[in-house]
């Protein structure tokens, strides 16, 4: 019994650091150049786990550190000064090398 609880404790401790996955939808991007700047950019920043950007999808995700937080305001400014616009931006479950493997979407 005492082994059942300290896995469900370990399981739903785990499920509570799961890193933040900010996934935006950026209208300009018409390059492998601009889906690179906005990359490097966003992976410049302390609290990125990872970064991916799919041109073609238009997507731009950003997964988030685990213990670290990042306002969604904080992407919408830096994709904005590097020239393009974020049409939305939403918090997803998926990780940015799930999105990767999902194609984005």
């Amino acid at each position: 019994m005492k082994t059942i609880l300290v896995m469900l404790l370990f399981a739903v401790s785990c499920a509570a650091q799961a890193a933040t996955t900010f996934k935006a939808e950026v209208n300009g991007m018409v390059c492998a150049f601009c889906a690179q700047g906005i990359e490097k950019k966003l992976r410049a920043l302390p609290q990125t786990r990872d970064v991916y950007v799919n041109l073609k999808d238009r997507i731009v995700a950003v997964e988030v550190r685990d213990g670290q937080s990042l306002a969604p305001q904080t992407i919408r400014d830096l994709v904005k000064d590097a020239g393009y616009e974020v049409v939305a931006i939403s918090a997803v479950t998926e990780s940015a090398a799930e999105l990767k493997a999902g194609g984005g979407k």
